[in-house]
């Protein structure tokens, strides 16, 4: 029975099946099996990154200090990682990517890309412009210089993966991005220049320029009333911001339902679509709350608990559940596949040496099993079927017979299917 809580993920249709010559499969039994989701789970994909170069030596992976990359471990890790995700951010750090002016990462984030698109994955790059994780060698420049160079990046780099990655993380973190003083960097600079509303159209517009068809991003983790009006603002001046990010670190503990409530009615107020681009729920220690700065928490070790791992599975079933019941929201990035990235947190749904955490198995449930459609249906005299499921991609079967079909909003009475 459809959970009218989630109506809005299901579309129905009534196809023609037809055979290789365009006769009708007539009063056949077919099968709708579902492939994918047409909903976006996904999580970080930076571990394709090293995994391609171990495959392919002449790229230089993301992972600078590793000199030897165990190919067996990280497709133990990109395996599991493609068979729970239909959704995959890969990095663009432009310290990282172009690390010295000219010499670009291209290979690498290619390899990545095409291996995980090749699996029928959707991707986002991350990020175009970012205050933090920025080129050093840009500081040499004044301003007009960065600015031209920051948008001469865009052009580049959003064209080179056209048709590869169409989703972009355009701009990071706006709300603390001119007055960000931990040290001094490019960005920062430009936005005290031009003005952080300037900023933000005329990278929008680059990347919106060079591909139309792409969805672009802004992205932070300040969820305040501050960043509703930087969109609002930026809305108003024609500035082509197609999905709101919002972050929810949640080192210092999960938040709950009241809090994840109020950020889903400050921002549904656009229309747009959200992404939940970076989330994440520890299943270790919690970061003490006086932190201010999550970077300033520097251990050597944080464990993952028992007891915090069914914590933490228990913290994602219950937002991933509020997110997919609320019509808006298209995408669910959990930050860290495996724990002990970033701060090294037990963050991940996996642990360090590939094991899989309890949040892994719940995360695959529902995906694969609550959320899923897998239906037998019967033609009619002239091939015609009505088929309902989750919106997403199904391979439709008969006599051994296989086609591929896509189940969306958009979907038409009358479509035909070949096998």
């Amino acid at each position: 029975m459809k959970d009218p809580k989630i109506a809005h993920r299901y579309s129905k249709a009534r196809i023609r099946i037809v055979d290789s010559e365009g006769k009708p499969v007539a009063n056949k039994k077919v099968s709708f099996e579902q492939k994918t989701h047409e909903f976006l789970f996904g999580s970080g994909a930076f571990d394709a990154v090293p995994y391609c170069t171990a495959i392919d030596p002449t790229a230089i992976s993301f992972f600078t200090d590793k000199k030897e990359i165990d190919k067996d471990f990280y497709k133990d890790r990109v395996d599991k990682w493609v068979n729970l995700f239909n959704y995959g951010t890969l990095p663009f750090y432009w310290g990282g990517y172009e690390p010295k002016e000219g010499d670009v990462q291209y290979i690498s984030r290619m390899n990545a890309a095409k291996y995980l698109v090749e699996r029928g994955k959707t991707l986002k790059g991350h990020p175009l412009c970012w205050h933090t994780a920025c080129a050093d060698w840009l500081m040499k420049y004044d301003n007009k210089t960065i600015m031209k160079k920051q948008l001469d990046r865009i052009y580049r780099d959003v064209s080179a993966f056209k048709g590869v990655i169409d989703k972009w993380d355009v701009i990071n973190e706006t709300c603390i991005m001119p007055i960000y003083d931990r040290y001094d960097n490019a960005i920062t600079r430009i936005c005290n220049e031009y003005g952080r509303l300037e900023l933000i159209k005329m990278v929008f517009d680059a990347a919106h320029e060079t591909n139309p068809d792409a969805q672009l991003l802004i992205n932070d983790f300040n969820l305040s009333d501050e960043y509703a009006h930087i969109i609002s603002v930026s809305l108003d001046k024609g500035t082509p911001i197609h999905a709101i990010g919002i972050q929810t670190h949640q080192h210092q503990g999960y938040k709950g339902m009241e809090w994840l409530e109020s950020v889903l009615a400050r921002f549904e107020k656009f229309g747009l679509p959200m992404h939940f681009t970076e989330n994440t729920l520890v299943s270790g220690d919690i970061m003490p709350a006086d932190i201010v700065d999550l970077n300033d928490y520097q251990v050597d070790e944080w464990p993952s608990t028992p007891e915090g791992e069914e914590r933490q599975a228990r913290e994602w079933k219950e937002m991933y559940v509020r997110l997919f019941e609320h019509p808006l929201v298209e995408a669910i990035t959990g930050w860290d596949f495996a724990d002990g990235m970033w701060l090294h947190a037990p963050s991940g749904v996996i642990r360090e040496d590939n094991t899989v955490k309890p949040a892994y198995n719940v995360l695959y449930d529902l995906i694969n099993n609550v959320w899923h459609t897998s239906e037998t249906y019967e033609t009619d005299a002239e091939g015609f079927v009505v088929v309902e499921g989750f919106r997403g991609a199904y391979e439709i079967t008969c006599e051994g017979k296989a086609a591929t079909y896509n189940l969306s909003k958009a979907s038409k009475d009358g479509e035909t299917v070949k096998l």
